[in-house]
């Protein structure tokens, strides 16, 4: 029964997607509200639908019905429950199936928030939103049926992925990815519904797609940095970014909208960069499209990826079909994209910006090269070729340090044009701060010039944005008599976009900071000790106790007690338990490090081997200088944008509910002639 509901319902959502959409360009084309009205409730009914379908594989996969191709694959009644329940996202078909569902709820958030808003463009947006969905329902109920019935029932499944139930950041880090990349839709759906529409040339819909961008953003940063996490936590090697494929999937996305969250702001302020805007909204949301394409196509071999048969065909369709759809609307509307406005001198905030964008761009470009030239190099000649670390590194770092120069210049300069005189009072203290950022790294033993140019950059931008703080309270305290606290706190509040954007800058200042020293500063040793054996490190001692094992439910553990002296004392510090995990299905061990976090940086300890009678162990051990920092960098990223993005009483007061008004007002078309009822449009209603 629960197989036969969740199939009917995942039938039942491309249908009504199908149809939805049609009525939505049928609607809007017409001006006929009915229709309209009724492609909303499409849009509702596919979140009621795909919250059954979800429902439906989690019940199954708690109650172990083995009888559904899903819960054979990913599922074992050894797996503890916390696992199991997530294990809706650990493998190809449950994946697209919880995308779906994300899709199907911000799509119906979305179009419920602006149902009553004047005009088409929501109307097409919906169609847009609705395509999409119907894309990803044909592969649920096509190539990625998890619904297919498997006969005979077996009595017990596999279980998830071993690396994927090793660690409880399995919980964030898809569901965060998921949000990122389908959040990504919606402003894709805003800037096709203003070219279908018409309304490109209006300013309201680059402020909802500004909006809905930043919140989709903040969650690919968190995404992003909870993936990083994982890595380290979990397989063990010490890093946190191996430019593995996948993983720059999920990056180029995030540099794209990165660029658009500037060039917005100019075109917002100036009328420029207008066709910019559009093509990097469209490029954020296809590039989203790809990072599936090469996580769920079998392309790429990576710990990310899933391998499955032709399913690549259909995303590669529907990427090619999102091209030819962006270009030719973009060309049909060539006109309405002109910019209004021109720079005018260098040395100005738009100049800074459009910089910004063609760094982000030559970035993305750059990792998108390195990405798919293996795959076109064996497409083309069938040969295997490798693009790695040193690759990405050398050709990104400096990228990286002009990114954050210009992070502090932009802050820094007014709009259209700066004197020179103000140039070069700009300039002197940020330019103390750089030499000092590189004269701290050289005491504290970096000498990589790539790092020590990152330190000397991070610490210009750090004073440049936290100048534009110590200015505006400063002002605020001299006309109002406020504390420092206050005058921030009322500061903040009154410019949330800007000082919430600085705000993420200090996060990437301190992330930054965290990579360039850890990177260039890391300590590593190996060594085999016996029980009551050291091995000395540059800032501990450590004592090797013991071996030890137990048994799981799902998995065999075996452990090593490892104690953290203090170098000079003695003393014990903490005491540390390395462990290797042996799963059933996996041949190797998997390891989980344990890892001795301050805010200096952390001891990270693996068990590589040991003896059964535990005579000895084999343990690996990394000094990591401010690891901790990158988490906490990664917050206040998504604290920035949280800030940045929040509605104000005065962006609330400006929303427009309708007054008694018919369906023809609530679908935007205003009320029918002779009614004398007030549409959405004519009467504003403060909304708090």
């Amino acid at each position: 029964m629960t197989r036969q509901l969740g199939y009917l319902a995942t039938i039942v959502s491309l249908a009504v997607a199908i149809v939805g959409c049609g009525m939505a360009v049928l609607g809007a084309r017409r001006r006929q509200a009915s229709l309209v009205a009724a492609s909303y409730n499409a849009v509702y009914a596919n979140f009621f639908l795909l919250a059954i379908a979800t429902g439906a594989m989690i019940y199954g996969l708690v109650t172990h019905d083995f009888s559904i191709g899903y819960v054979a694959q990913v599922g074992s009644r050894a797996t503890p429950m916390f696992f199991t329940v997530i294990s809706l996202w650990s493998a190809l078909e449950g994946s697209i199936l919880f995308w779906g569902f994300v899709l199907a709820l911000l799509s119906a958030a979305v179009v419920w928030a602006n149902r009553h808003r004047e005009g088409t463009l929501v109307p097409y947006a919906a169609a847009v939103l609705l395509g999409i969905g119907a894309f990803f329902f044909l592969l649920l109920v096509g190539p990625a049926n998890p619904w297919h019935l498997v006969s005979p029932t077996p009595a017990d499944g596999p279980g998830p992925n071993p690396l994927l139930q090793n660690h409880p950041l399995m919980a964030v880090h898809p569901p965060l990815l998921y949000l990122g990349y389908v959040g990504m839709a919606i402003p894709f759906a805003f800037a096709m519904g203003a070219l279908l529409s018409g309304e490109i040339d209006r300013t309201d819909w680059i402020v909802l797609t500004r909006r809905y961008t930043l919140a989709a953003w903040a969650f690919l940063s968190l995404a992003i940095m909870a993936g990083m996490w994982w890595s380290y936590e979990v397989l063990g090697w010490g890093g946190y970014w191996a430019w593995d494929p996948v993983e720059n999937a999920s990056f180029m996305p995030w540099l794209t909208a990165t660029a658009f969250l500037h060039s917005v702001m100019v075109q917002e302020r100036r009328g420029m960069l207008k066709l910019w805007n559009v093509n990097l909204i469209a490029a954020t949301f296809l590039l989203t499209i790809l990072g599936t394409f090469l996580t769920r196509s079998g392309v790429l071999s990576s710990v990310h990826a899933f391998t499955t048969g032709t399913i690549g065909y259909y995303f590669l369709a529907f990427i090619a079909a999102g091209l030819v759809l962006t270009f030719a609307l973009v060309a049909g509307n060539s006109e309405k994209l002109a910019s209004e406005g021109r720079l005018d001198a260098p040395a100005s905030r738009e100049t800074v910006f459009l910089l910004n964008n063609l760094f982000l761009t030559a970035f993305t470009f750059t990792v998108l090269l390195g990405t798919l030239f293996p795959l076109v190099a064996e497409a083309i000649k069938g040969i295997k070729v490798s693009v790695g670390a040193p690759f990405f590194n050398q050709m990104t770092v400096p990228m990286c340090a002009a990114l954050l120069f210009l992070m502090g210049v932009g802050p820094s300069l007014p709009w259209r044009r700066t004197s020179a005189a103000q140039v070069k009072a700009l300039a002197l203290a940020p330019a103390i701060g750089a030499v000092a950022g590189v004269a701290a790294g050289l005491a504290f033993g970096i000498r990589d010039p790539f790092a020590l140019a990152t330190l000397a950059f991070a610490a210009w931008a750090l004073v440049c944005n936290v100048r534009e703080y110590q200015v505006g309270a400063a002002a605020r305290m001299k006309a109002h008599g406020e504390s420092v606290p206050v005058a921030v706190g009322r500061l903040v509040a009154a410019n949330q976009r800007r000082y919430g954007g600085y705000v993420a800058h200090f996060g990437i200042i301190m992330m930054a900071i965290a990579i360039a020293a850890s990177s260039s500063y890391k300590y590593e040793k190996e060594a085999t000790l016996k029980p009551g054996a050291t091995m000395p490190l540059r800032s501990f001692d450590l004592r090797f106790k013991e071996v030890w094992g137990r048994d799981e439910p799902h998995r065999q553990v075996i452990g090593a007690d490892v104690e953290v002296l203090d170098k000079k004392t003695g003393a014990v510090l903490a005491t540390l338990d390395p462990r290797l995990n042996f799963y059933p299905t996996q041949e190797q061990p998997v390891p989980t490090p344990s890892v001795r976090s301050r805010p200096v940086g952390d001891l990270y300890l693996n068990l590589m081997a040991f003896t059964p009678d535990g005579a000895s162990a084999t343990i690996r051990a990394i000094e990591e200088p401010l690891v901790p920092w990158i988490w906490v960098g990664g917050f206040v990223v998504a604290f920035g944008a949280v800030i940045s993005g929040w509605p104000t009483r005065r962006s609330a007061g400006r929303r427009m509910v309708p007054v008694r008004a018919p369906l023809g007002a609530a679908a935007g078309f205003g009320a029918p002639a002779g009614t004398g009822v007030a549409t959405a449009n004519q009467v504003a209603s403060p909304v708090a």
